[in-house]
C-alpha cells in the first residue's frame, strides 16, 4: 500500500479531467430540452462541465459548482457562467449543510480512496453514509460518497449524470452504492466504451445516467459505443426506456452487459440446485506472500551460486509456466532448465542459518544490505523477515490475473506457489482429475467472467471467493477427460476447440444441456471476455 506523501497532488485530488464530449453528452440527457433546472456540480475542477453549459447555451435556473482545490476552484470561477456560484469547499461537508435541492447533478467526482481523506473529510463522508444507513470500508473510493450524496440532493424528481470507474459495476466495496441505486432511482442507463477515454491512463470509465421519477418501476439498461465520438450515435430515445429489471441482491452488475435471456438463463441456473458452486468441492486462498518475491523466488543459478540446495523448494512461480491442466515433476524440471524462477527459499532461524550454512546466510544478508527487509510484509515479520509464512502446498493451482481463459491445474509437483496464483485444496470426497476437468466448459468460463473484475487493459482478476462462487457441472466421471485435456492443452489446441468436447460431455451428457443452452454458456463467456480483452487493443 504507498503512503499519502507518495502520490501525486493530483491522483490525491482524484483530478483527471471529463473529456469535453462526454460532458456534453451528460448535459444534454440531462438537460433534455429543459430551461428552468438547478443544478449541482460536486467537484466541477478547472471547470469542464461549467464551459459545456456555456458552449452548449443551455437555459437553467442555477448552478451551484463545488470544488475542493483552490487553485482549480480560481479557474472555475474565472469562466464567470451567469447564475452561477462556485464554492470552494469539500463536497461531503456541502452535502451535510446545505438545505437546497436539486434537478440535476453531474460531473466526474474524484478517485481517491477512503483512507487518503482527512479526519475532517472522513467525518462528513461517514455522516452521508450514516444517512441511508449504508456500510462502508476504507477501500471505498470518494466517488461512491459522492454519489450517495447527489442523490440525498436530488429533488423528488430529477436526474444524476456521472462519470465513474468501471469499478461501479464490479467491486465488492460498491455492492452497498448498487444496491442503494436500484432502490433509489426508477431508471439507469450504464453507457460504456470499447475504447479507454481518459488520455494516458489505465482507468475504465462508465457513464452512469440515473433518474428519479416517483414511479413504482425500476429498470436498468447498458448500451456500448466505441469511444467519446461515438457518443453522437446514441438515439436518446433508448435513454428514455430502460428494460431490464434490476436485481436488488445480485453482487456485479456485470450481468447488464447481456441481453435480457442470457440474464434470465443465469438467474435461473443460479437459482437451481442444478449445480453446485467449486466452494463446495473444494476450499481455496491466496499463494504466498512472500513480501519479496525477488528475494525468496529464484532461478537454478542463484541457488547454486549460494549454496542452497537445502533451502531450495519446488515453485511454480508463474501462470505462464502452466503448460496442461497437470504440473508435474517433469514440467517443474524444464520450468528449472529454462532459467525461470523455479525454486521457494524456505530458510531456518539466522541462528540455525549461520550454524548450517554460510553461504545461504550472506545471502540473507544480501537481502538486508538491498533492504528488502523493510518492505511492509517483511518488516513485520521483525529479525526473522526472512522467513515466509503459510508455507502450505495445495492440491491444485487456479490462476489469479486471466489474459485469454482461466486456468485450474493439478499441482502434481507438490510444488509451492506465490500469491500471484491461487491455492487449491480440494476436499477428500472429490476427485481431484474430475473436479478440474469439469472446470473447462463454457458455463464456468462465463460464471469466471461475472464474478471477477477486470481492468482497463484487459486482465481479469479473481479473488478465492470470487473463485469459490464460480458455477461448476462437476461429475467423478469427469476424471476420463483429464488426460485428454491435459494432451491438448500441451499441444496448443484452440479454445474453442477444448471447450466444444467439454461442452458435449460435461454439459450435453453430464447434465442434459440443450444446444440452445451450451450456445447461450458459450455466447455470454465469449460476450465478456471478448469485452475485457477488447480493452488491451
Amino acid at each position: 500500500m504507498k503512503k499519502i506523501n507518495t502520490e501525486s497532488h493530483k491522483k490525491l485530488r482524484g483530478g483527471f479531467y471529463t473529456p469535453p464530449l462526454i460532458a456534453d453528452f451528460i448535459l444534454k440527457w440531462a438537460f433534455n430540452g429543459t430551461k428552468d433546472k438547478d443544478i449541482l456540480e460536486p467537484s466541477c475542477g478547472d471547470g469542464v462541465f461549467l464551459n459545456s453549459i456555456k458552449n452548449n447555451n443551455f437555459k437553467y435556473n442555477s448552478v451551484t459548482a463545488i470544488e475542493f482545490d483552490k487553485i482549480e476552484f480560481k479557474k472555475a470561477k474565472s469562466l464567470n457562467l451567469p447564475s452561477t456560484k462556485v464554492i470552494n469547499n469539500d463536497f461531503h461537508d456541502f452535502c451535510n449543510n446545505t438545505e437546497k435541492k436539486f434537478d440535476i447533478v453531474i460531473g466526474n467526482p474524484p478517485y481517491i480512496r477512503y483512507q487518503y481523506f482527512d479526519k475532517e473529510q472522513q467525518n462528513e463522508a461517514s455522516k452521508i453514509f450514516d444517512r441511508v444507513n449504508m456500510k462502508y470500508s476504507k477501500l471505498t473510493n470518494a466517488w461512491v460518497s459522492f454519489v450517495v450524496g447527489a442523490s440525498l440532493l436530488l429533488k423528488d424528481t430529477g436526474k444524476i449524470g456521472f462519470v465513474l470507474p468501471a469499478e461501479l459495476l464490479q467491486v465488492s466495496y460498491a455492492k452497498p452504492l448498487r444496491s442503494f441505486l436500484a432502490k433509489t432511482f426508477n431508471k439507469i442507463n450504464i453507457v460504456s466504451f470499447k475504447k479507454l477515454v481518459f488520455p494516458g491512463i489505465q482507468q475504465e470509465v462508465i457513464l452512469l445516467l440515473c433518474e428519479k421519477n416517483n414511479t413504482q418501476k425500476h429498470k436498468i439498461e447498458h448500451l456500448e459505443v466505441t469511444d467519446a465520438d461515438d457518443l453522437s450515435n446514441i438515439d436518446f430515445g433508448l435513454l428514455k426506456s430502460p428494460k431490464k429489471e434490476i436485481d436488488y441482491h445480485e453482487n456485479k452488475w456485470t450481468f447488464y452487459f447481456l441481453e435480457q435471456e442470457e440474464i434470465n438463463f443465469l438467474e435461473e441456473l443460479n437459482k437451481s440446485n442444478r449445480f453446485k458452486r467449486i466452494k463446495d468441492y473444494a476450499k481455496n486462498e491466496v499463494g504466498i506472500t512472500t513480501g519479496k518475491n525477488e528475494f525468496f523466488t529464484v532461478p537454478e543459478e542463484v541457488v547454486v551460486d549460494y549454496n542452497m540446495r537445502d533451502y531450495a523448494k519446488p515453485l511454480m512461480g508463474r501462470s505462464v509456466q502452466l503448460k496442461g491442466i497437470n504440473f508435474s515433476m517433469d514440467d517443474w524440471e524444464d520450468n528449472k532448465n529454462d532459467g525461470a524462477k523455479a525454486h521457494l527459499l524456505v530458510f531456518p532461524e539466522k541462528s540455525i542459518l549461520e550454524k548450517e550454512n554460510s553461504t545461504a546466510f550472506n545471502y540473507v544478508k544480501r537481502g538486508e544490505e538491498l533492504e528488502y527487509h523493510k518492505g511492509y510484509k517483511c518488516r513485520i515479520r521483525g529479525e526473522q523477515w526472512h522467513i515466509a509464512p503459510s508455507l502450505k502446498i495445495s492440491e491444485a493451482f487456479f490462476t489469479r490475473q486471466i489474459h485469454l481463459f482461466p486456468k485450474m491445474v493439478l499441482n502434481k509437483a507438490n510444488a509451492y506457489t506465490t500469491d500471484t496464483v491461487h491455492r487449491i485444496y480440494i476436499n477428500k470426497d472429490t476427485n481431484k482429475q474430475a473436479l478440474i476437468a469439469s472446470f473447462y466448459n463454457s458455463l464456468s468460463f462465463a460464471f469466471s467472467e461475472i464474478v471477477g473484475r477486470s481492468y482497463g487493459g484487459g486482465v481479469l482478476e479473481l479473488m478465492p471467493s470470487e473463485v469459490g462462487n464460480i458455477l461448476i457441472p462437476y461429475k467423478e466421471e469427469n476424471k476420463h477427460l483429464f488426460k485428454k485435456l491435459d494432451k491438448m492443452f500441451r499441444n496448443k489446441e484452440s479454445i474453442d476447440k477444448i471447450l466444444s468436447l467439454t461442452d458435449e460431455i460435461v454439459l450435453k451428457q453430464g447434465f442434459n444441456f440443450t444446444d440452445k443452452e451450451v450456445k447461450l454458456a458459450n455466447g455470454i463467456w465469449k460476450k465478456l471476455s471478448g469485452r475485457r480483452l477488447n480493452r488491451k487493443k
